[in-house]
């Protein structure tokens, strides 16, 4: 089994991530819009007709800005929690309007996704993971904290879109006010560069054959700061900068003979200390 997946946009100027099998494809946000959206995928071969849900990850606007228009075109079903649909003021049609919570997996034709609540300074948010049979892509942005849930989930993904938001140094010495600076790096806001490289050495699975650093900062970051910070240590790996302004290619995503072995064991150790 394989899963397929890109980047359409990541930022604060819009995210969007596509993952598919080859049957049924899912949106995780749909921050740009649906015109850019549309035109984002052809680029890349992909069609609309194909995907078959979206998911919101919490309200803001660079999350959600092409939500409404996508649903309505498409007619596509929503999944977003009651207080992120309240926060977010989106008007979607009841009859395409989802709710979902954290006790079990949202079954799309032949994905599974699998919601979990994040550290992130918004009412209700949530980080997901898509999987298709044993191949698992975790979609990791706008994260305040790495907490046990996430680390359990990145520790078994074969490819991670992982924040890396911001040099450290550039954000203490770059123009933002200081409470902006205070939001980003005080545990509600985002990763910073140095907080990605640790999650990734100390957490990634043997079997991670794609890391997607996303939601760069363009104030506070740089595509080389971040490339030249993980590739020494990318071992197995490829590592993708997922650009602002436009796609990454699609990547096939497939399972190693290690996952069914390493999925199973870290289950067990979950119910030991459960």
């Amino acid at each position: 089994m394989a899963l397929f997946t890109a980047s359409l946009n990541s930022g604060s100027n819009g995210n969007c991530y596509y993952v598919a099998s080859n049957d049924t494809a899912v949106l995780i946000d749909a921050g740009i819009s649906c015109k850019e959206t549309e035109k984002r995928m052809k680029r890349l071969g992909l069609s609309m007709k194909k995907v078959k849900a979206m998911f919101i990850t919490h309200e803001h606007t660079d999350h959600i800005f092409g939500v409404e228009r996508l649903s309505k075109k498409y007619q596509l079903p929503v999944y977003i929690t009651p207080a992120t649909l309240l926060h977010s003021k989106l008007n979607i049609q009841e009859q395409l309007t989802r709710s979902f919570d954290v006790q079990g997996p949202i079954q799309i034709d032949d994905l599974t996704i699998i919601p979990f609540k994040k550290i992130h300074d918004a009412v209700d948010a949530h980080s997901f993971v898509v999987a298709h049979g044993d191949v698992r892509v975790g979609i990791f942005t706008d994260i305040g904290l790495p907490d046990k849930h996430f680390i359990n989930h990145f520790a078994q993904c074969h490819a991670v879109f992982l924040e890396s938001n911001y040099d450290e140094y550039m954000l203490e010495n770059g123009t933002y006010p200081w409470p902006l600076k205070n939001r980003i790096r005080g545990g509600q806001g985002h990763l910073s560069n140095k907080q990605a490289l640790q999650i990734f050495l100390n957490h990634r699975a043997p079997y991670l054959s794609h890391l997607f650093l996303s939601h760069l900062s363009r104030q506070n970051n740089h595509p080389k700061k971040v490339k030249d910070l993980f590739e020494p240590v990318a071992g197995g790996t490829k590592i993708i900068i997922a650009p602002r302004d436009k796609p990454t290619p699609l990547y096939q995503i497939r399972a190693s003979v290690k996952t069914n072995i390493r999925i199973e064991v870290e289950s067990l150790q979950l119910q030991l200390f459960q």
